[in-house]
C-alpha cells in the first residue's frame, strides 16, 4: 500500500510539474505578459530599435519623434522589409486637437515611364526586380511632413541614434538573418547589393556585426540639409545617375515634384469600436469592408477559430477582396465612389455572394497579382498619449535588389504592383502611385484612442487586422492573446490574369486550429495547403483612458518587443 501512494504522489507531482511550466495566467497559447507603462510605449519589429524610440521619448520627444527615429533604424537594421528606398504611411491622434491625422507618403512611377514600353518589351507583367519597378520613395518626405507637424525634437537628434548604429555597427536578430541570408543568395548579379549586404562575400548568420557607414552619411546628410537634400540635393542627383547607368527611368523631376499627401482616415463602427484606415490607393477599406459584413453574423456564438467562425472569415474576405483587386487605385487617376463601398446598403448586396454551407470559388471581379510583401510595422504613444501608428516598407524583400552607387539602401520595387491591363484603375500611368498593401491602423471609443495596431505582411494585412480585432472586441483576449492567437491565410482571391476567382484559392492553417476543424473546413470545399509562413508581422498598444495606463504587445512571430516606461 506504501508503495502503491508513493507512485500516485509521484505521478502528481510529474502532473503538476508539467503544469508549472505553462502559463498561470492568460490563454495558454500567449507567448508572454503584455507590456505596461505610464509614460510612454513603443513596439516594433526589432528590440534595439524599440529601445531608440524609448531613448527619444526620455529626451522629450514626442510620439512622432520617436516613431521617425525607430523607423530611421529599422531600416538599417531590417533592409530586408523597409528602408529609405520605400514609402510609408500613418495615422497620428494629436491629443492638443483631439484628432486623428493620416499621411500617405507613397511615390510615383516615373514620369518617363508608360504601358506603351512595357507593350513593346513583351512583358505581361512588371519584374520583382531591376529598375523597372522603382518608383519614388516617399519614407523621406513622410518623415518630415510628420516632423513638421508634431515633431519637438530636432531631425539631428531624431535620426542621429540610426546613424550611429550605421557606422558602428549592431548584431543582426534572429528572424531579419534568416530573411537577410535568402536574399543574398537571390541577388548575386546585383554587385552593389552584394558589396553591401554580403561584405567581403560573407553570407551574415545572426549575432554577426553588421555596419553600414554608406546609409550613416546619407542619414546626416538628410539630419542637416532636410528633405530637399533627398528630393533636389546630391542625394536625388546620385540616385537620378544611378538609374541613367543600369537602365532606369528616374529623372531629377520626379524627386523635385514628389510631396506626401495628408489625407483623411476613413472609419466603420463594429460594435461601439470606430476602426479606422487609410483611403486608397493603399488597401485599408478591405479591413472597413469586412466588418460591415462580419456585423451581419454572431461571431461570438460561432466560438474563436471554430469552423464556422473560420468559413465566414474567409469567404468575406474572397468577397472583399475581388472589390480590392478591381477598384483600389491612385484616387488622383481613377474615380471609385468609396462611400459606396463603405455603406451599409453595399456591405448587404455583396453578402448574397457568402454561402455558409459550401467555399466560394467564383465571384465577379477582381485581379490576383497584389500578394507578396515585406514590411514593418510600429507604433508609438507618448506620455501625452498622443499616438502613432505608422508603417513602411521596400514591397518585397530587399526591395528591388538594386542599391544606388554610395547611398546605403535599396530602391523599393511598388511599382511591381501596378497592372499592365489597358483600361484597369491600377495601370501604370506616368506619375501615378501603383496599389499599396502596407496599412496602419488605429480604433478609438467615445471619440479617444485605445489601440493603435498594425499587422505586416502583404495582402495579409487586411485578413489580419480583422482578426486581431475580432479577437479582442468578440472573444475578450488582451492584446498579447489577440496577436499570439492560431491565424489564418487565404490566398488567390482570383487570378493572375485580373479574371475572376474560379478555384476558390488556397487556405493556410497555424497548427493552433485543431485538426477536426481543419476537417470540416475540407468539407466545405476549402482547400487547405497546412501550415506556411506569411501570417503577418503584429504590434499594438491599448491605451488606457480613464487609468492612464499604456500597454503593449508585439508579434511573437518576430524578432521585435513593446517596451514602455
Amino acid at each position: 500500500m506504501d508503495k502503491l501512494w508513493i507512485s500516485i504522489l509521484l505521478l502528481l507531482g510529474f502532473t503538476f510539474s508539467l503544469f508549472a511550466a505553462d502559463r498561470i495566467t492568460g490563454k495558454m497559447f500567449a507567448t508572454r505578459s503584455e507590456v505596461i507603462g505610464t509614460h510612454g510605449m513603443v513596439a516594433a519589429s526589432q528590440p534595439l530599435a524599440v529601445q531608440v524610440g524609448i531613448d527619444i521619448l526620455k529626451k522629450g520627444g514626442s510620439a512622432v519623434d520617436a516613431a521617425i527615429a525607430v523607423n530611421a533604424a529599422l531600416g538599417l537594421m531590417e533592409p530586408t522589409s523597409c528602408g529609405i528606398g520605400g514609402d510609408l504611411f500613418a495615422i497620428v491622434w494629436d491629443n492638443k486637437t483631439q484628432k486623428l491625422y493620416g499621411l500617405n507618403a507613397s511615390g510615383t512611377a516615373p514620369l518617363a515611364l508608360n504601358l506603351e514600353y512595357f507593350k513593346k518589351q513583351g512583358l505581361k507583367q512588371i519584374p520583382y526586380h531591376g529598375p523597372l519597378p522603382w518608383t519614388v520613395p516617399g519614407c523621406v518626405d513622410g518623415w518630415f511632413e510628420l516632423h513638421k507637424k508634431f515633431g519637438k525634437l530636432d531631425m539631428k537628434t531624431v535620426l542621429q541614434p540610426a546613424a550611429d548604429y550605421a557606422e558602428n555597427g549592431f548584431p543582426l536578430s534572429e528572424l531579419i538573418a534568416h530573411y537577410w541570408q535568402r536574399s543574398v543568395m537571390l541577388f548575386k548579379e546585383y554587385e552593389n547589393f552584394q558589396k553591401l549586404y554580403a561584405p567581403g562575400g560573407k553570407l551574415l548568420q545572426k549575432g554577426d556585426i553588421f555596419k553600414n557607414p554608406e546609409l550613416a552619411k546619407t542619414l546626416r546628410l538628410i539630419a542637416a540639409k532636410g528633405r530637399d537634400a533627398f528630393y533636389k540635393g546630391e542625394i536625388a542627383r546620385a540616385m537620378v545617375a544611378y538609374s541613367q547607368k543600369v537602365g532606369g527611368f528616374f529623372q531629377m523631376k520626379d524627386f523635385e515634384d514628389f510631396h506626401a499627401e495628408w489625407v483623411e482616415p476613413l472609419g466603420v463602427n463594429y460594435k461601439g469600436y470606430d476602426v479606422w484606415e487609410l483611403p486608397p490607393n493603399g488597401q485599408g477599406i478591405a479591413v472597413l469592408q469586412m466588418l460591415n459584413m462580419l456585423r451581419a453574423f454572431d461571431l461570438k456564438a460561432m466560438g474563436h477559430n471554430s469552423a464556422e467562425y473560420l468559413h465566414t472569415l474567409v469567404e468575406i474576405k474572397k468577397i472583399v477582396y475581388e472589390d480590392r483587386a478591381r477598384f483600389y487605385a491612385d484616387p488622383r487617376f481613377v474615380k471609385v465612389s468609396i462611400k459606396r463601398l463603405l455603406s451599409v446598403e453595399y456591405a448587404g448586396e455583396r453578402l448574397k455572394y457568402f454561402n455558409p454551407a459550401r467555399a466560394n470559388r467564383n465571384i465577379p471581379a477582381g485581379d490576383g497579382i497584389l500578394e507578396k510583401g515585406d514590411t514593418i510595422y510600429l507604433t508609438v504613444v507618448d506620455k501625452d498619449f498622443n499616438a502613432v501608428s505608422l508603417i513602411q516598407s521596400n514591397y518585397s524583400g530587399f526591395g528591388s535588389g538594386m542599391v544606388p552607387d554610395g547611398l546605403g539602401f535599396c530602391f523599393q520595387d511598388r511599382g511591381q504592383l501596378f497592372s499592365l491591363e489597358e483600361g484597369h484603375p491600377n495601370v501604370i500611368e506616368p506619375g501615378k502611385r501603383p496599389f499599396h498593401t502596407i496599412i496602419p491602423a488605429m480604433v478609438t471609443k467615445n471619440g479617444k484612442p485605445v489601440f493603435t495596431y498594425g499587422v505586416m505582411g502583404g495582402d495579409m494585412q487586411p485578413q489580419g487586422h480583422v482578426q486581431v480585432l475580432l479577437n479582442i472586441v468578440e472573444f475578450g483576449m488582451n492584446i498579447q492573446e489577440a496577436g499570439d492567437a492560431a491565424r489564418f491565410y487565404h490566398t488567390g482571391s482570383s487570378e493572375p490574369d485580373y479574371g475572376t476567382m474560379t478555384d476558390g484559392g488556397e487556405l493556410h492553417l497555424e497548427s493552433g486550429v485543431v485538426p477536426e476543424v481543419v476537417r470540416t473546413l475540407m468539407g466545405k470545399g476549402h482547400k487547405i495547403v497546412g501550415e506556411r509562413g506569411g501570417f503577418g508581422g503584429y504590434q499594438g498598444i491599448w491605451i488606457d483612458n480613464e487609468r492612464g495606463v499604456l500597454i503593449g504587445a508585439s508579434e511573437s512571430r518576430k524578432d521585435g518587443c513593446a517596451i514602455g516606461y
